[in-house]
């Protein structure tokens, strides 16, 4: 398949990262799904025409990282890769005031860290064949809200990395975007309410006090995103456009209620927007009280 343009996707196990994988197989590259388990690897062959060859990879694990560095690398022959697109993620929640180190570690670990080791590996591939580097944000990373700082801050922080990489990278011709989803129909909002329950164990007595309504409200939100929520093929139309087209945007912004907040975002100062948040969650808290 070393004819067909190359990508790599990580995350492709499930959500963003497997719908980009089966939308671009389908689109004529030839791609490496990145995945955890080689059970989740096998799902994804259905219906790819041998266009989608799974790798085991942990954005964390150097050694996995190596093998499947070595495994592209040997698979593609001098040809390179056309695209890269950093998709895993984790999403850690809860009240600033009670989260862990341990779990701040661990949410960076993966968004931040993780996404720059795949990065630094596989620049040389891109550099080959002049390909493009995609990051999966959020509008997390340009709009905080509260309970979700953690992830907010790894996405601010692939912002940063994407603004950075694009212009070192610019004098190559190397076109690096970064995609901004609001709330996308995927998995993490099941993970999301398992969590929920320990999140809210951690927190004492005073300090449900402080925050059990919001949480509770919290709650609700993440309940209805599983089904009111933007569908990942959308992110996924965002990414082929961001490989594919002669001019592609240095910024994707996916879902009506991403393009809202940021329109607000812009057209508010900070402490009105800070009342429309805190008025929304009031009256959340009320109505599921």
């Amino acid at each position: 398949m070393a004819d067909l343009p190359a990508v790599v996707i990580t995350g492709a196990s499930t959500g963003i990262g497997a719908a980009c994988a089966l939308r671009l197989a389908r689109d004529g590259f030839h791609v490496f799904a990145g995945v955890r388990k080689p059970e989740d690897g096998e799902r994804l062959l259905q219906g790819t025409q041998g266009r989608l060859q799974w790798i085991l990879l942990d954005v964390t694990d150097p050694a996995t990282l190596a093998r499947a560095a070595d495994t592209v690398s040997s698979a593609q022959g001098g040809h390179g890769l056309a695209g890269l697109v950093n998709s895993a993620g984790i999403a850690v929640g809860g009240a600033l005031e009670y989260l862990s180190a341990e779990r701040l570690r661990h949410q960076l670990e993966v968004n931040v860290v993780g996404l720059h080791a795949v990065t630094q590996t596989f620049i040389p591939l891109i550099r080959q064949a002049r390909g493009r580097i995609v990051h999966i944000g959020s509008i997390a990373g340009r709009i905080a809200s509260p309970f979700t700082g953690a992830y907010a801050a790894s996405k601010h922080a692939v912002e940063a990395l994407t603004d950075a990489l694009r212009l070192e990278l610019a004098p190559e011709g190397i076109q690096v975007s970064v995609i901004e989803p609001g709330q996308i129909r995927t998995p993490i909002w099941e993970k999301g309410l398992r969590e929920f329950s320990s999140l809210t164990s951690q927190i004492p007595p005073d300090g449900m006090l402080r925050y059990g309504g919001r949480l509770r409200a919290l709650h609700y939100i993440l309940e209805r995103a599983r089904t009111r929520s933007t569908p990942p093929e959308a992110v996924a139309d965002a990414v082929l456009h961001a490989l594919g087209s002669p001019v592609p945007r240095t910024r994707y912004v996916v879902g009506g209620d991403a393009r809202v907040r940021l329109w607000l975002a812009r057209l508010l100062p900070d402490r009105a927007m800070d009342a429309i948040v805190l008025r929304a969650l009031d009256k959340l808290e009320r109505r599921v009280s």
